[in-house]
C-alpha cells in the first residue's frame, strides 16, 4: 500500500506512546484512523490531534482482553469505513520485578494484553482481510522477543509467543499474497508506561539506560510496514545486535543479560511498588513520550547510532583507501 490516504488504519494503545504516535503519523498522510484503548476521554484528544493533522479519526473504547469487545471493534471499522486496510496490535504491557514478587493476576494480565490481546486482533481483522483479499497485520512485538528479559518473565514469555503467533499466520496466509502479518521490534522506547503503566514488583526504580528510542521512530517503522510489508522489523540497534548474540552464543547472552539486569536491579534506588494500569487505567501518562530523554538530557538513540555508523563508515573507507595507496606499487 504505496499511499496511505484514505487508508483505514486500526491502532489499539493508541492512547500514549507508541500507539499515539502512530495514529499521529498514519494520520499526516491522511489516513483514517480509528483509535483503540481504555481511556475513552485521552482517545478523544488523540482524535482532535490526528484531525489536526490531516486525518480522520473514529474513536472506539476498547478492551483488548475482552474478545468480544474487540469483535465489536472490527464491526464498528466496518461500519464506518467499509472495510480495513492497516490493523496493528500495539497495545502492550508489562511486570518489573523478580517473578514471584508480584501476585500472578498481574502475569496472568500481561500474557492477556501482550498475547491474547494481538490474537484477538487478528481474529477480528483476518475474516475481513479474507473477504477483501488484502490487508496488513502489524505487531508491536519487542527486542525481548528476539532475547529474554530479566525480572520482566511474563513480558517476555507473551513476547516470545507473539512473534510465533505472527510467524505462523504467515504461513496459513502464504497462498494470499496481499494479507500479510508483520512485526516491528523494537528496542527500548522512551515512552510513559516505563513510569506510569507498567506494574513494579521489585520496589526499585526502573533504569531504561541511556540508549532510549522515540515512540515516533517505532512509528516511522510502522508507516514502512504498511506501505512496504516485510516480516520483521527492527527499530534500533541493540535489537539486532540482540537477536545476533543470542543465535549465535545463546548461553554466554543469556548469562551475560542476567549478570547485568541483577547488578542493574541491586544499585537501584527505591521506587513504591505498584500495579500500574494494568488491572484498571490510570490518568497519568497520556503523552507520546515518557520523558525519560528530557530529564536525563539524551537525545533519541537514533540520530546517535546513525551518526555512530556514519563515522564507522567514514573510517573503514579511509582506512581502506590508505591500504589501497600505500600498498605494494609495480614496478616499471
Amino acid at each position: 500500500m504505496h499511499d496511505l490516504q484514505g487508508a483505514s488504519v486500526v491502532i489499539t494503545g493508541a492512547s500514549s506512546g507508541i500507539g499515539r504516535a502512530t495514529a499521529l503519523a498514519f494520520a499526516s498522510h491522511r489516513a483514517r484512523v480509528v483509535l483503540a484503548a481504555r481511556r475513552s476521554a485521552v482517545l478523544e484528544e488523540v482524535a482532535r490531534a490526528c484531525e489536526q493533522a490531516g486525518g480522520k479519526a473514529l474513536v472506539v473504547p476498547t478492551d483488548v482482553t475482552d474478545p468480544e469487545a474487540v469483535a465489536a471493534l472490527a464491526r464498528a471499522v466496518e461500519d464506518a469505513f467499509g472495510g480495513i486496510d492497516v490493523w496493528v496490535n500495539n497495545a502492550g504491557t508489562g511486570v518489573f520485578g523478580p517473578y514471584t514478587n508480584a501476585p500472578l493476576v498481574l502475569h496472568q494480565r500481561t500474557i492477556e494484553i501482550n498475547l491474547l490481546g494481538a490474537m484477538y486482533g487478528a481474529y477480528a481483522a483476518l475474516p475481513v482481510f479474507l473477504r477483501q483479499g488484502r490487508g496488513i497485520l502489524i505487531n508491536t512485538v519487542s527486542m525481548g522477543a528476539w532475547v529474554p528479559n530479566p525480572f520482566a518473565a511474563a513480558y517476555t514469555a507473551s513476547k516470545f509467543g507473539l512473534r510465533g503467533f505472527a510467524a505462523s499466520l504467515r504461513q496459513e496466509l502464504g497462498d494470499y499474497p496481499d494479507i500479510h502479518a508483520c512485526g516491528v521490534f523494537p528496542a527500548i522506547v522512551d515512552t510513559p508506561a516505563l513510569d506510569h503503566h507498567m506494574a513494579n514488583a521489585a520496589g526499585r526504580r526502573i533504569n531504561p539506560g541511556p540508549l532510549l528510542y522515540a515512540p515516533e521512530d517505532v512509528a516511522e517503522a510502522i508507516i514502512g510496514l504498511a506501505r512496504h510489508p516485510r516480516d520483521e522489523v527492527a527499530v534500533g540497534w541493540p535489537a539486532r545486535a540482540a537477536q545476533a548474540a543470542y543465535v549465535l552464543a545463546r548461553g554466554p547472552t543469556e548469562r551475560l543479560i542476567g549478570a547485568a539486569a541483577r547488578r542493574a536491579l541491586r544499585r537501584a534506588g527505591p521506587a513504591l511498588k505498584t500495579d500500574g494500569a494494568l488491572l484498571h487505567p490510570v490518568p497519568q501518562g497520556t503523552e507520546v513520550s515518557g520523558g525519560w530523554r528530557e530529564r536525563n538530557r539524551v537525545p533519541s538513540a537514533r540520530p546517535l547510532s546513525l551518526s555512530l555508523g556514519a563515522a564507522l563508515l567514514l573510517g573503514a573507507t579511509a582506512a581502506l583507501a590508505y591500504a589501497r595507496s600505500s600498498g605494494p606499487r609495480q614496478r616499471g
